[in-house]
């Protein structure tokens, strides 16, 4: 809204200064300082008005160390990240910008999803909180609202090989602008570590014959629905001790912010000759909050905690890091700068395969792990909680700065 008004008194009323608001750099700095102001100032009235509302953890009993002095702990934390990323992307983004609507929506969509699931367990007493099903059945909805916006929108385009310059001649304005891309429709994505870096999803189809492009969406949405349910989960079973998911999806989401801003930037992408996509550098003042807002979770949430995000907020988060990466073309790098999600999903979808297996076979079933998700794994084996999360903090760095690598490394 703000960006409006400083718009209007730049170009209408010619007030000095108000043109600052047009550089993504300004209002993405005041997204991220309001975000923090926001998240820690008031976290903690949002987690006094939970602890009145009794709105506290139940906690399973799962033999870990310190788990029953959890209980009690007011959840449901996620509003708090919510509400400090949503109020400073009104004040200073574009909202007319289809990212943004996008990832509004996203954040929009998956809070309530997880706020029915906290709702449920807390108020109702139902430990299983909204069934798996009916998460899915969100999860796949708003799958295929991203896909399809992505994928037939108008206002979504990347930029054509035609548009390439294989050398970076000169970094000004006015020489980028005149070999200025062509842009168009496309369901290309970019593959890591390889030369020729870019791979259009059309092309699984190519074997269908002439005309096969505009039957993309076939493939295209589903795989939007995929990342979306994969990432959104393994969000969620991060989310199992003090600062554990919200300080990793930091990490995760400042990898993200680099890879937005240098993809919706004409002459940054022309130098690392990357991908160029139009208009997605608004969704650097998306990011710039939403990290803002993790990070000033992280003081109440950080060991001891203060409050939970709940599936409020691990479901959000999941599925904002899922959009992100979809929309900036870098959907096939999430195993890396997502590193940690994946590995707890897979610990989990290792530990249940495996004991079903051994169970049929042996009739006895057993485990790989002490527990599942990874991180119960190392709580079991004597490891205390804060050291856990932070050697996952440790290696969510180095999978980020990695990933950033890419950009060069081919």
């Amino acid at each position: 809204m703000l960006y409006y008004l400083f718009q209007y008194l730049d170009k209408v009323m010619d007030v000095p200064g108000a043109g600052v608001f047009q550089y993504i750099t300004f209002r993405s700095s005041l997204a991220l300082l309001l975000s923090l102001l926001l998240s820690t100032i008031y976290g903690k009235r949002i987690i006094s008005f939970l602890s009145r509302q009794q709105v506290g953890e139940t906690v399973r009993e799962l033999g870990l160390a310190g788990q029953n002095e959890k209980a009690g702990t007011p959840t449901m934390g996620g509003i708090i990240i919510i509400f400090a990323t949503l109020v400073p992307v009104m004040l200073f983004a574009k909202l007319h910008n289809i990212y943004i609507v996008l990832l509004i929506v996203t954040t929009l969509w998956m809070g309530v999803i997880g706020f029915i699931d906290d709702y449920i367990k807390i108020f109702k007493k139902d430990k299983q909180g909204l069934k798996g099903i009916f998460k899915v059945f969100g999860q796949v909805g708003l799958g295929i609202i991203v896909g399809s916006v992505l994928y037939f929108s108008p206002a979504v385009t990347v930029r054509t090989d035609a548009g390439k310059s294989d050398v970076f001649k000169a970094i000004t304005t006015e020489n980028v602008i005149k070999q200025a891309p062509v842009e168009e429709k496309s369901t290309a994505t970019t593959i890591p570590f390889f030369k020729n870096n870019e791979f259009d999803y059309a092309e699984v189809l190519a074997w269908t014959g002439e005309g096969y492009e505009k039957w993309a969406w076939l493939i295209f949405i589903p795989v939007v629905v995929f990342i979306i349910t994969a990432v959104s989960n393994g969000a969620n079973l991060t989310d199992g001790i003090d600062g554990l998911a919200a300080g990793t999806s930091a990490v995760s989401v400042f990898a993200l912010m680099i890879f937005t801003f240098v993809s919706g930037n004409i002459i940054f992408s022309n130098y690392l000759n990357i991908m160029y996509i139009p208009n997605s550098g608004e969704m650097t003042v998306f990011i710039a909050s939403f990290l803002g807002a993790l990070i000033g979770f992280l003081w109440y949430n950080s060991y001891p905690a203060s409050v939970f995000m709940g599936d409020t907020g691990s479901l959000t988060i999941g599925g904002i890091i899922a959009v992100l990466a979809i929309a900036v073309r870098k959907e096939m790098l999430i195993p890396l700068f997502c590193g940690i999600f994946l590995v707890e999903n897979f610990s989990v979808v290792l530990q249940v395969s495996y004991f079903k297996y051994t169970k049929k076979r042996f009739g006895e079933g057993r485990r790989i792990f002490l527990m599942a998700p990874l991180h119960h794994h190392y709580q079991k084996k004597g490891y205390h909680e804060s050291k856990i999360v932070t050697r996952f903090w440790v290696v969510a760095i180095m999978l980020a700065i990695l990933s950033i690598v890419t950009l060069k490394l081919r």
